[in-house]
């Protein structure tokens, strides 16, 4: 793990106790986003930065669900919300950018609203798209202000700036289905699928 995965995951360890305290906010700004981005989940799914769990409610059922989070504490909340909610979620620690799992072997990823913390958006995109099977699915939504001015000339200085979702997703070899914005457009959701 590196300095910035460092830093990162000692964040999310620190937060973990409060996240949930902006769930509601976070719903109120983003109204039904995690539950139309989880309701196309299909098969065999990864959630990755799956957090505390705020998106275990919303996938359908018959799905196997595996979580993996860089930060223990916010997987332990995530076990939490998975025993209430009587859902069997394979919880693991893990980095987005090197992901501890075999080529092809899932239907569907997921990512929601973490993308934008993590240090290299494309390794973490490539780990995705390596680890669906050929015509899986990527289902993303991930704030994008970063892209406008003036918070785009703060990224350009950076040793790895953030790009739009969609246009990294392409990158590295997703072929993109659908995109949109909501929250007055500081946040895309896209759909995409590994070729193959």
């Amino acid at each position: 793990m590196d300095k910035r995965t460092r830093r990162v995951r000692s964040r999310w360890e620190r937060m973990s106790a409060r996240y949930d305290k902006g769930e509601r906010t976070q719903r109120l700004v983003l109204g039904d986003i995690r539950a139309r981005l989880c309701a196309a989940a299909r098969g065999r799914v990864l959630e990755v930065a799956v957090g505390t769990g705020h998106n275990l409610p919303y996938y359908p059922d018959g799905v196997e669900i595996t979580g993996v989070d860089l930060s223990p504490r916010m997987l332990a909340r995530a076990r939490v919300r998975a025993a209430e909610l009587g859902r069997r979620v394979d919880l693991r620690e893990g980095d987005a950018q090197d992901l501890p799992f075999g080529d092809e072997e899932f239907d569907t990823v997921v990512c929601a609203l973490a993308l934008c913390t993590i240090p290299d958006q494309y390794r973490a995109l490539a780990q995705m798209h390596r680890v669906l099977r050929p015509g899986g699915l990527l289902l993303l939504v991930d704030h994008v202000e970063y892209t406008r001015r003036p918070f785009r000339l703060f990224e350009t200085r950076k040793e790895s700036p953030r790009r739009l979702p969609r246009h990294v997703a392409v990158d590295v070899g997703f072929t993109v289905d659908d995109h949109d914005r909501t929250a007055w457009g500081f946040v895309e959701r896209v759909t995409a699928h590994r070729s193959g």
